[in-house]
């Protein structure tokens, strides 16, 4: 993302090159969001103090002289928020940092690719959860660990991987909503086809006997 007070920004440099300092800088993309919701992309420093990118053009003044003042997490981890003050009019901003995740591709049964979407899983997990002790925050919680396994496997996984995925948290989270979910996936017919299916889970969830 750039900022809206920026000049235009020329391609990437490679991932490693040589600050005018004498730092060697590798790429980290840093978005600043500030009270006029700016953004730019700076560069990092290999061993930088604060673990900051070296410095983010102040949204008042222009100038990218600044120090950081307060650095924490976001409540899951996938990005640090960064309170700066400019050294040239003391004005202060906040950026945010970020990972560029590399994008997964569902490879459906026709052969088409499609980016991954969460949110359609999530609403997948939603729906068959509907009436069960399971509350939006956990579904969406659901969503993100069966996107994270998913992208363990590689870049592309199969739709049948993420029909699969599904089902595999929601075995374990609620049978109901398992069973739902299952319905649909594997298109039901009949009774029978709930039947199976829950002797299959029984047969899985039951305890082993010694």
């Amino acid at each position: 993302m750039v900022s809206s007070i920026d000049p235009p920004v020329s391609p990437d440099p490679p991932a490693s090159s040589r600050h005018p300092s004498g730092h060697v800088v590798h790429r980290r993309r840093s978005v600043g969001i500030t009270s006029g919701g700016s953004g730019s992309i700076v560069d990092l420093p290999a061993g930088s103090p604060s673990g900051s990118v070296l410095a983010v053009r102040c949204p008042y003044c222009a100038e990218d002289d600044d120090k950081v003042v307060d650095s924490r997490a976001n409540d899951d981890g996938s990005a640090i928020r960064r309170r700066r003050e400019c050294l040239a009019c003391g004005h202060r901003f906040t950026t945010f940092e970020r990972c560029e995740e590399v994008a997964l591709v569902v490879v459906k049964r026709s052969g088409d690719r499609v980016p991954f979407d969460r949110s359609k899983v999530e609403a997948g997990v939603r729906a068959a959860a509907k009436g069960r002790p399971i509350g939006e925050g956990r579904a969406a919680e659901l969503a993100r660990e069966i996107e994270l396994d998913l992208r363990a496997r590689g870049a592309e996984v199969s739709s049948e991987q993420v029909g699969l995925a599904v089902l595999d948290q929601l075995r374990e989270v609620d049978e109901v909503a398992y069973v739902r979910f299952a319905s649909v996936y594997k298109d039901f017919d009949d009774a029978a086809d709930f039947q199976r299916e829950l002797r299959l889970l029984t047969k899985d969830t039951e305890p082993k006997r010694h």
